[in-house]
This record gives C-alpha cells, sequence and structure tokens, in this order.
C-alpha cells in the first residue's frame, strides 16, 4: 500500500510538472498579447503580491517572495519607472514605504488574467464536462494544499 501510494504521489508530481511547463508556454503568450513593457517574471511576482496584499512594504515583500531587500527594491525600482507601482509613506512609521499598485498597474494584471483565461479556454472546452468538473475539484484542493504548505 505505502508502495502503490509513493508511486502514485511520483506520478501525480511528474504530471503537475508537465502541466505547468505547458501552462507556461500559455502564460508566455497571454503575456506577450497584453504588454508593450517587458516585465520579468519576477516583476510579475511582484504584481500578483501587491495585488493580493496592497500596502506591504519592501521587507514584508521580500520576505513573502524569499527575496532579499535590495533585489526587491531594484524590482519595484524598475515597476516604478513602468508606472505600474507607487510607493507612499506608511501611516504606521514614518520610516517605512508602502508599496501600491497604479490604476496602470492593476489594468496590466487585468488584461494579463484576461488574455490568459481567453488562451486557456479553448482547452478547457475541448474536455469532457465532468472531466472539466473533476479538474476544477482537484485544482481547488490543490489551491487549498498549496496556501497550508507556503505559511
Amino acid at each position: 500500500m505505502v508502495h502503490t501510494c509513493a508511486r502514485i504521489v511520483v506520478a501525480v508530481r511528474e504530471t503537475v510538472g508537465e502541466v505547468i511547463e505547458l501552462l507556461e508556454v500559455l502564460w508566455e503568450r497571454g503575456r506577450e498579447d497584453v504588454s508593450t513593457a517587458p516585465v520579468s517574471a519576477s516583476q510579475l511576482r511582484v504584481l500578483y503580491s501587491l495585488d493580493h496584499a496592497e500596502g506591504m512594504n519592501l521587507r514584508t515583500l521580500g520576505e513573502l517572495l524569499g527575496s532579499t531587500p535590495s533585489a526587491i527594491s531594484r524590482l519595484c525600482d524598475r515597476l516604478q519607472a513602468l508606472g505600474f507601482l507607487d510607493r507612499q509613506p506608511s501611516a504606521v512609521s514614518r520610516r517605512e514605504l508602502e508599496l501600491h499598485l497604479t490604476p496602470q498597474g492593476k489594468k496590466y494584471l487585468n488584461d494579463l488574467r484576461r488574455r490568459r483565461e481567453e488562451n486557456l479556454e479553448p482547452t478547457l472546452m475541448a474536455m469532457p464536462p465532468k472531466e472539466r468538473a473533476a479538474l476544477f475539484e482537484g485544482l481547488k484542493a490543490f489551491r487549498e494544499a498549496v496556501r497550508k504548505t507556503a505559511g
């Protein structure tokens, strides 16, 4: 039984890896369709993080992304130069700055998500409805597991 469970975990891990690679191709296609501004994968992670937790400071963002404050600061500098990010004084501490997405940054993310969903839709529609529903349930469970293990 343990041996079978281990094989299943390995098979799932390999399948997830393959699916992630396929999604990366679709995601990049969506990013190419949206932007005239080149946004790196690291910068995109900053935008996603701020979209989910607006107003965090550089230290918190660095901890969340597992990066050094200087690296995060450089990423934010570039995003600010693109007009996607704004730094504002913290209401809690005069020594800290809060990071916020600008309307242009929010528009970029919304457009990107829309294009990615459009690119994914033909694949989802090619799946039988029962399999699509099973995928949905499995992805919800996977998302919850990631949230629990990612801290």
